[in-house]
């Protein structure tokens, strides 16, 4: 018998050391404690906001995608929809309205007086509202939305068939601009939303 179990015997040893060098139940447990995070700093703050205002991402390419969707819809004196129609304010009401969710004044006259930040031509970007004066008053008469490239889509006449994309450098329209404005860095209208068609 001793020789069958002799075998055994240092294996039941290791089982003896092994459970010696494990914590024994009457010493406590070392618990992990969480080491708080520094406060940040001043400095820390600054390098994560720039002075820049929030813009609203990819809004002038959903208020100009679906300008182009209406290219071709008749002049009219007035309108304000796709069913009856668009003068110059009325599209570009139409398409700030319904896919910025920014309420605008109803005519160029009004729309001019936005108070938003002016544009020098040289810095236009993609959805800034431009004014002309295309009669020869002396004030606003027309107004489109710049889509680059030194072009910008309006509801130009009934003559020139409604919505459509005319250039900057055309001798007409350099003639009579007057100036721009970043509506698109104004807040959206409390609630209001684009529509999804």
């Amino acid at each position: 018998m001793l020789k069958r179990s002799a075998p055994l015997v240092p294996l039941l040893f290791s089982f003896l050391l092994a459970a010696c060098a494990g914590p024994s139940l009457h010493q406590p447990v070392a618990r992990y404690t969480p080491v708080p995070a520094p406060e940040p700093t001043t400095q820390h703050v600054d390098a994560l906001v720039d002075d820049q205002p929030y813009e609203l991402p990819g809004l002038a390419d959903t208020v100009l995608e679906r300008g182009f969707e209406l290219v071709g819809t008749p002049y009219r004196y007035g309108g304000s929809s796709t069913k009856t129609g668009f003068d110059c304010s009325g599209f570009i009401g139409y398409l700030f309205r319904e896919e910025a969710g920014i309420s605008l004044p109803r005519s160029t006259r009004e729309m001019i007086k936005l108070d938003a930040p002016l544009v020098a031509r040289s810095e236009l970007e993609p959805g800034d509202i431009i004014f002309f004066n295309n009669r020869g008053r002396g004030r606003v008469s027309h107004a489109g939305i710049y889509i680059g490239d030194n072009q910008f889509i309006h509801s130009a006449s009934r003559h020139s068939g409604g919505v459509r994309v005319d250039s900057l450098a055309d001798r007409y329209w350099r003639a009579s601009y007057l100036e721009a404005k970043r509506v698109l860095a104004q807040k959206p209208v409390e609630g209001a939303f684009p529509r999804h068609r």
